[in-house]
């Protein structure tokens, strides 16, 4: 089970944390991504961590303003989104994914990967 706090409202340039919980699993097995769906749009793969946090994967339009990071002691995963753009305006989801190795080079980025999903945050950012 995963569960998303975190969301709100801000003005472009400001920043939000994310997090995730996770429960019931052996949490270091899993890939851990968020997605986000923005308003009359299709869900989007937006940033992914392998289970010992060593590798990280970002969509192009959010690299280095977004920061994804977990914590396995304590079953979480996170989202810190800094100079936050109108565009970055969406639900965003906490995903889950078990580890397989046909992804040792490139960590997942297709919602079909994922088999765990979080009821998603609202974030809206204002210009």
């Amino acid at each position: 089970r995963l569960v998303e706090s975190g969301g709100g409202s801000v003005q472009a340039g400001g920043s939000l944390s994310l997090s995730c919980a996770a429960s019931g699993r052996i949490f270091t097995s899993y890939f851990m991504a968020w997605f986000r769906q923005p308003p009359g749009e299709a869900r989007e793969f937006v940033a992914a961590i392998n289970g010992k946090g060593q590798n990280t994967r970002y969509r192009g339009s959010v690299q280095g303003r977004f920061t994804i990071s977990r914590d396995n002691a304590k079953a979480m995963v996170y989202l810190q989104m800094n100079s936050l753009k109108s565009e970055d305006t969406a639900v965003y989801y906490c995903a889950a994914a078990p580890i397989r190795a046909v992804f040792t080079f490139a960590l997942p980025d297709m919602e079909n990967d994922y088999n765990s999903w979080g009821q998603g945050t609202q974030v809206t950012v204002s210009s």
